[in-house]
């Protein structure tokens, strides 16, 4: 046992920095992924519902697209393509070459994939608000955005709650994924730890018991918000 706190802990032999570190970069690309999952998501589901075909048919191939293919492989793809795509356009235009931030752009690719499906969570949240109220809402003279604000999102927010905190705990599992390409998240450190001591075990179980953690807060906190936000509901 004394071991085990030896290499986990803060001494001179301990990862617990590292691991700790890890977690905070697990969490940066999360809440980041989350957030931009969220704005593409919305939009996503308004160009569905109200877009032109065209715009409509686009973004259903989109989410299509980012179902069907694995996460792991768009991940591949969506990092290693898009770094490539951007230096070749600095080379075109002149410039150097940089190295992309490996935190920002996991957060970017990840927040293309869920916001495909969020976009499903809110769109279905949306055609869940009777039509009564948005027809009442029009009747005031709303329409466009201030319809949007002050009546579609509010009386959605609910409904999608359940599904958006189901999508953030699975992000918090997928941002495992980003390990493979190279970025110092939760999961990479305790491979590299595992790798330099031979503690296979004991670092992974480590990992294992921070996701654990993350997901009971997410799911108490999650249910406070959904209880607070069911109070303004009407009761069936």
């Amino acid at each position: 046992m004394s071991s085990y706190f030896d290499l986990v802990g803060f001494g001179p032999q301990g990862w617990g920095p590292a691991l700790l570190k890890g977690l905070w970069v697990t969490l940066e690309i999360s809440v980041g992924a989350f957030l931009v999952g969220i704005l593409i998501g919305l939009c996503v589901a308004v160009a569905k519902l109200n877009g032109p075909p065209p715009l409509a048919r686009l973004m259903r191939g989109y989410t299509t697209l980012c179902r069907a293919v694995p996460e792991l492989l768009l991940i591949l793809l969506l990092f290693y393509a898009g770094s490539m795509g951007i230096n070749e356009v600095l080379g075109w235009l002149g410039y150097t070459q940089v190295k992309l931030n490996g935190t920002l752009v996991a957060i970017v690719v990840l927040g293309l994939v869920q916001g495909a499906y969020a976009s499903e969570i809110f769109r279905g949240a949306i055609e869940a608000i009777p039509h009564g109220q948005t027809e009442a809402a029009r009747a005031f003279g709303m329409s466009g955005f201030s319809l949007f604000r002050r009546v579609t999102l509010p009386v959605m927010a609910p409904n999608a709650l359940a599904g958006m905190a189901n999508l953030w705990v699975n992000l918090i599992k997928d941002s495992a994924l980003i390990s493979v390409v190279g970025t110092s998240e939760l999961l990479f450190t305790a491979k590299q730890a595992a790798g330099s001591t031979r503690q296979y075990l004991m670092f992974y179980l480590t990992a294992a018991a921070f996701y654990y953690v993350l997901t009971l807060l997410s799911n108490l906190l999650s249910g406070w918000l959904e209880r607070r936000f069911r109070r303004w509901m009407p009761s069936v």
